[in-house]
């Protein structure tokens, strides 16, 4: 395992580890250009952000600190116990989106509500509008659903995001978070309480907290509250224990398992305790746990969670599609495991799961015009529904429709955040070279722990087209590497006017003296495919998905005129693409009729009008 402390400075990421296998290469390395993330990246940050804002200050939320500020708490506050986090969500997706844009305007944003919400802190350090005051309940009185400690670890993130892009900001964020963090320390250290929050998130900001400021404290507090969950300190419910992760230490678990968020951010947590401290006892355990839920407790689209009544992981191959869940945050929490196992180990599966759900879930999530989200992302929807009302704020679970704002509004900051950062999930380097993981136009310029420059542009029209041009910019000897998607069989690389060479699944490296206008072509067949369900899937058993590259599609009734219940799919006749539209032979179960029908990329679903939709089709 390489350590990196004495090698580079820390990249301008989201998750900067101090040893692995691979190391993050940071938005001041990475630029995304163009194509279909570009996109998303620029509606992000015209629309998303600033739809949130208004939904913070209009709900309530952001005012709930001017009243904290003022001793005007507990009446007028709005917004349920964990609605602080929003904010801090908010703030962590404007640092990154600031890097990306140097908005001045945005600066200007990031600073007033800064100024908000350091003048509702304590002396002391303590930050919460729920708790703590008069007429409140008290501080730490209810670790199981209180969320005190949830909404300083997304106050930590947004501060390492803030010092990380503008490291000499005199807004006093970092500041902020570093009282909060010293407070929980004193609370809940060795000699403080022997207890956790109900839902996991303090562990993944206190661990980066303490790679940004060298502060071993903050990843031994890190380490303390991984290792306290499963001793059953926090009270038994409905859902039991497992809801919270405190049914069984996280390293004797056999896969990821109650609610679906919570789990995937203790996960997180756990491997950046055990690559800092080199445990590799834990470290296996979490791979483990890793491969059985993405075998068995993982659907099609990378969606995680089956369950809505606790919003949680079923049983092995309990995975009903009408009936998925699959909340957008979970889909989150999903790639922030994948990429720290990816950083520690390298395993190019790991970038294969975080294609998967950014397509098929990150990417579903948002409306075309970033101010409207699904909060679950189901695989099968029955009937159509209404369209939500542009000014109203919707039930969590409505899939349906694409909602403005939710009672539970942690999906919409959540996945601004991620947008606003997604150059730093694209590729890593080592001693050796660079790996590129996540394929769209983008710009590359790294240092070599040697003083090479590794330094290249790719561009692309993925994921409508399959061809990867990497054009190497400046003179340097190093090894590139690329990653071959596990449905990309048949996939070939080609150096210059060599012969092309075939690339299996997993990665394929170059490594040679590169001189500037050398070029690497990848070609990745991205050709539709039929695709069986594991039989022990009992929901879909009978049925297919059909796939194009790393899209799922969808059968929508807008296309098929007709109850969507009544389709039968031909796979006999197979699947065509005409004009870049994958269609596929259909027959109507009441009538017999069959015609050749377009399925959409999922991502894209409901975006016409009220629909019904399935992505499981029957085959009798």
């Amino acid at each position: 395992m390489t350590h990196f402390s004495s090698l580079t400075t820390a990249p301008v990421a989201p998750v900067a580890p101090r040893a692995g296998r691979l190391r993050p290469l940071g938005l001041d390395e990475v630029h995304i250009s163009d194509g279909f993330w570009a996109e998303r990246q620029r509606i992000n940050g015209e629309n998303t952000l600033a739809h949130i804002e208004s939904r913070l200050e209009s709900e309530g939320w952001l005012p709930n600190f001017d009243l904290a500020a003022r001793g005007e708490l507990p009446e007028g506050r709005r917004g349920r116990e964990f609605s602080d986090s929003e904010v801090y969500k908010y703030l962590e997706a404007v640092a990154w989106e600031i890097f990306r844009t140097d908005d001045p305007a945005l600066e200007a944003r990031l600073r007033h509500v800064v100024d908000r919400v350091a003048a509702a802190q304590e002396p002391d350090g303590y930050l919460n509008t729920r708790f703590g005051r008069p007429g409140q309940g008290a501080r730490w009185s209810e670790l199981d659903w209180g969320h005190e400690l949830y909404c300083l670890g997304h106050l930590f993130q947004a501060a390492v995001a803030r010092a990380r892009t503008r490291p000499d900001a005199d807004d006093g964020l970092l500041g902020i978070a570093i009282r909060a963090a010293d407070l929980v320390c004193r609370e809940f250290g060795p000699d403080g309480r022997d207890a956790i929050c109900g839902h996991a998130e303090v562990e993944v900001g206190l661990a980066e907290l303490g790679r940004l400021t060298g502060d071993e404290r903050y990843l031994a507090q890190a380490a303390l509250f991984v290792e306290r969950h499963g001793r059953g300190t926090l009270p038994d419910i409905e859902f039991g224990r497992v809801y919270y992760q405190d049914d069984v230490p996280v390293r004797e678990a056999e896969a990821l398992r109650g609610h679906a968020v919570r789990a995937n951010y203790l996960s997180s947590a756990a491997v950046d305790v055990a690559v800092e401290t080199a445990d590799d006892d834990l470290l296996e355990a979490l791979r483990r746990q890793w491969e059985r839920t993405v075998a068995r407790r993982t659907y099609i689209t990378g969606g995680q969670g089956s369950h809505h009544q606790d919003e949680a992981f079923g049983d092995d191959y309990e995975l009903p599609p009408d009936r998925a869940y699959s909340e957008t945050c979970a889909g989150i929490g999903s790639i922030m495991f994948s990429w720290r196992l990816l950083l520690a180990d390298g395993d190019a599966r790991y970038a294969d799961l975080i294609e998967r759900t950014l397509f098929n879930v990150v990417a579903t999530s948002p409306g075309p015009d970033g101010r409207s989200f699904y909060y679950a992302n189901t695989l099968h929807q029955r009937v159509p529904a209404q369209p939500a009302d542009p000014e109203a704020t919707s039930p969590r679970a409505h899939s349906s429709l694409r909602a403005p704002w939710f009672d539970v509004s942690c999906c919409p900051p959540n996945v601004a955040r991620t947008f606003a950062s997604l150059a730093a999930l694209t590729a890593t380097a080592d001693d050796d070279g660079v790996q590129v993981h996540q394929y769209a136009p983008s710009s590359v310029r790294t240092t070599l722990p040697d003083g090479t420059v590794a330094a290249f542009e790719v561009s692309t029209e993925y994921p409508v087209d399959g061809r990867v041009r990497v054009n190497i910019v400046e003179d340097g000897e190093w090894t590139l590497t690329l990653r071959v998607p596990s449905w990309a069989h048949g996939a070939t690389v080609q150096v210059g006017e060599e012969d092309a060479a075939d690339a299996a699944p997993g990665t394929v490296s170059i490594r040679r003296a590169f001189r500037a206008g050398d070029v690497v072509h990848l070609v990745l067949p991205v050709a539709p495919r039929v695709t069986a369900p594991d039989p022990r899937v009992d929901a879909v058993r009978g049925c297919v998905a059909i796939e194009r590259g790393p899209e799922v599609l969808a059968l929508e009734s807008n296309d098929f005129g007709a109850d969507i219940a009544e389709a039968i799919v031909d796979t006999e006749r197979g699947v065509s693409e005409q004009e870049g539209v994958v269609h596929v032979r259909v027959s109507r179960r009441d009538t017999g009729d069959t015609a050749d029908v377009a399925l959409i990329p999922y991502h894209s679903w409901a975006q016409r009008g009220p629909s019904t939709m399935r992505i499981w089709l029957p085959t009798s």
